[in-house]
């Protein structure tokens, strides 16, 4: 079996049968290793073992069945090892491939570890496509288990991200579970706050407190001994005082946040006596996108007869296997105008391309109501 055209590769514990040709023919790292000036020293050893260094041995084998078979068999716990071995070796289509399933499984949940992990990998694609959905549902994102796991540096690109869509008392909760989380790996155990602090550093600098509630800042940020007791006297009288503006080291604006874009299912709406009534029963539609968008809400046709309030169940249910991804109890006030009047859920949904949706609401009020007319089936 060992001989100069079928070597062994060696990933530390395991040695991985291989042929150097095929290798060599779909890397130019490995035409290198075998062929160009490092192959005399590759094949001095009379066991004509490849050492492959820094790379996890499924991941290997995931980049070995593609050179055989050109198949990829891809999963959440080997793409970014399998990711970085593709990159390392420049097996550029395997690498396509996984940064293709790295955009199909992007969720809130791992949108902050994939930013990092896509800006270690210098892929530019996937970490504009991780910013969408961090802005979007910021407070899930930066809430994430897997928050903690970043590097510094993306940290603080999210600390100053300007269009974050949350609010400010949850960005500094992530950046303290960030800073606990970096205690508890050193096993140490100092004062809190204090030690917190330092690790954070500058990035500190990055959270708005001074654009927060006089009561948010009081009850979460002033409780953590974060911050030094004249940091604390300067934010308060910002908040308070008309006489004295003391200087303070943090950004004083609110992020902007994202702006909504509202899509208008019908040109006009009219009325009549005999039309359309709200009676307890489930209305919806079902939709497709062409490219990934996240639905804060509905905008809902009110009375006809004047002022009245609504109660209303909103829901947004996936058509593959009927799965509810979000949903809200709400009520609002229709002025008896005939504009749509908006309901929101608690968090943004994310709504992938080429899956029909369906949004459904059930409304008690006023039985009569205004009703879309001139419908459209497509928006842009």
């Amino acid at each position: 079996m060992h001989n100069s055209l079928f070597p062994s590769v060696s990933l530390d514990p395991q040695k991985i049968p291989a042929h150097k040709y095929i290798m060599a023919t779909a890397s130019t790292v490995f035409y290198a290793m075998f062929y160009g000036g490092l192959a005399e020293s590759s094949s001095a050893s009379s066991e004509h073992i490849v050492p492959i260094p820094d790379v996890e041995p499924s991941a290997f084998l995931v980049m070995l069945k593609y050179l055989y078979c050109d198949e990829i068999d891809l999963e959440p716990d080997n793409v970014l090892p399998t990711l970085y071995t593709s990159k390392k070796y420049i097996v550029p289509h395997l690498a396509k491939e996984c940064v293709a399933f790295l955009e199909t499984s992007l969720t809130a949940e791992n949108a902050c570890i994939l930013l990092s992990e896509s800006r270690l990998f210098e892929e530019p694609g996937l970490m504009q496509r991780c910013w969408e959905v961090i802005d979007a549902q910021a407070s899930l994102a930066l809430l994430a288990e897997s928050f903690v796991d970043i590097d510094s540096e993306t940290l603080k690109n999210i600390l100053s991200r300007e269009t974050l869509n949350c609010k400010e008392t949850v960005v500094f909760t992530a950046a303290l579970n960030w800073a606990t989380a970096r205690i508890r790996e050193d096993l140490e155990s100092p004062e809190m706050g204090l030690k917190e602090r330092d690790i954070l550093g500058s990035a500190l600098n990055l959270i708005r407190f001074p654009a927060m509630s006089v009561s948010d800042f009081a009850d979460e940020i002033v409780t953590s001994g974060i911050l030094n007791l004249r940091e604390i006297t300067d934010i308060f009288l910002h908040f308070t005082s008309r006489k004295y503006r003391p200087k303070i080291d943090y950004p004083l604006v609110p992020r902007r946040g994202l702006d909504i874009i509202t899509g208008h299912r019908f040109l006009s709406s009219a009325y009549r006596s005999n039309q359309w009534r709200y009676r307890g029963r489930c209305d919806s539609i079902q939709f497709c996108v062409d490219k990934r968008i996240f639905v804060v809400g509905y905008g809902l046709y009110g009375s006809s007869n004047g002022s009245s309030e609504y109660s209303a169940k909103i829901e947004l249910k996936s058509s593959n296997g009927g799965k509810s991804l979000a949903e809200s109890s709400v009520k609002f006030f229709s002025d008896g105008s005939s504009n749509t009047f908006r309901v929101f859920f608690d968090q943004s949904v994310q709504i992938e391309p080429d899956v029909f949706y369906t949004a459904s609401v059930i409304l008690d009020g006023d039985e009569l109501s205004y009703f879309g007319q001139e419908g459209v089936s497509d928006l842009t």
